[in-house]
């Protein structure tokens, strides 16, 4: 049997990317992978605690494609990965998610007649702005076996003309790792006292809330990002909000001289934090307020409410069957989405839902993965 090289490139992708590997490691006999990280996310010391945390192997490549627009990535990407699929010789390419890292692996193997196998298929916002909507779209294009994590999802497909015996429905494999790793999450309190929280044992106590944002068109430009800090501070003013900064967030905090907005005697300002460290600290927020795509499904799974600040989500199940609304980026329509939280006491004390798990978010996806894999072995492992 030749390997599946299995590709991933940002800190969302490994957290896909572990338990499938377990699964791989687990089946009997084991199925045979190479693992290459393409650096999309090249902060080395976060890499680390993050493949340390969730036990991932060590890449049998790292690409190092660093810095730079979307195209410079993706061509990075794209030539570098080539030298790569002549020293392996995979039998497939396997690829998680949305991000620059899927898309390029996934153009590279169909160029090369490689069969490609996406997990996390078939999810659509609808709006092609959005740089993941193209890559998600693409890839699925490209794919010849697509593993779905809502039924909704394989409708999407069969509308881009996929035909249904590459579609599989296998669960979300990013609830596989929050399921096995949940006695590791690291308890708020402690993560509040070594960012220099005023009260890290009162602000859980009272209850806080847990913002993060990164979408280009909330965060890259002046007027959009203020208008959201000017809504979230509404916030502040009666529930602490907590906020891991992504990186190109707090440079354009910065650079747009935004720092006044957040007054730390209401806000906590943090670098990004480690996986166990952001599961814990959302487990414990009476609410949160994300524009990602990854915080919509697990807030759902840990049952807190969540705020999504977007005009559209390609995950609707966390809409229909979690705790999470949409409700765009308008200042009027965050403040009457928390205002109508406060009022319904789902913010309270005590007040957290019992979750509800969409179907098959059970921990047992990446299995799921793996028997299927085995079962179409001769195409996607060179095997009789």
């Amino acid at each position: 049997m030749n390997p599946i090289l299995c590709v991933v490139g940002t800190r969302p992708n490994y957290m896909k990317m572990a338990p499938i590997l377990a699964a791989f490691d687990a089946h009997v006999p084991p199925i045979p992978y190479r693992l290459v990280h393409t650096g999309q996310h090249y902060d080395a010391a976060m890499e680390k605690v993050f493949f340390d945390a969730l036990g991932l192997p060590a890449p049998y490549a790292n690409l190092a494609v660093g810095p730079g627009s979307h195209a410079v990535q993706t061509a990075r990407i794209m030539e570098r990965l080539d030298a790569v699929l002549d020293e392996v010789r995979p039998a497939s390419v396997l690829v998680v998610g949305d991000v620059n890292s899927t898309v390029a692996a996934a153009l590279v193997a169909a160029k090369r007649n490689l069969p490609v196998i996406h997990v996390e298929s078939g999810l659509r916002s609808g709006d092609r702005t959005m740089p993941e909507e193209v890559n998600r779209i693409l890839t699925d294009a490209v794919s010849d076996l697509l593993f779905t994590t809502e039924r909704g999802a394989a409708d999407n497909l069969a509308r881009e003309g996929v035909a249904p015996d590459r579609i599989v429905f296998a669960g979300n494999v990013m609830i596989d790792t929050l399921d096995r790793h949940a006695d590791r999450f690291v308890p708020a309190r402690e993560t509040l006292a070594r960012g220099g929280c005023p009260d890290p044992e009162g602000w859980p106590a009272r209850g806080f809330a847990v913002a993060t944002l990164h979408r280009p068109s909330n965060v890259d430009a002046a007027e959009p990002l203020e208008r959201l800090l000017v809504a979230l501070d509404g916030i502040a003013r009666e529930l602490p909000v907590v906020f891991p900064a992504h990186p190109r967030t707090r440079g354009n905090i910065a650079r747009f001289g935004l720092e006044r907005l957040i007054d730390p005697a209401r806000w906590l300002l943090l670098d990004p934090l480690p996986y166990f460290d952001m599961i814990g600290l959302m487990r414990d927020a009476r609410l949160v307020l994300t524009d990602s795509g990854g915080v919509q499904e697990e807030t759902t799974v840990l049952g807190v409410p969540c705020l999504t600040l977007r005009e559209n989500t390609e995950r609707p199940v966390t809409v229909s069957a979690g705790t999470n609304r949409l409700i765009g980026t308008r200042p009027e329509a965050i403040a009457g989405a928390w205002r109508a939280l406060r009022d319904e006491g789902a913010l309270a004390a005590g007040a957290r839902r019992e979750a509800r798990r969409p179907e098959l978010w059970d921990g047992r996806a990446a299995i799921r993965i793996a028997e299927a894999l085995w079962a179409r072995r001769t195409r996607f492992l060179g095997a009789g």
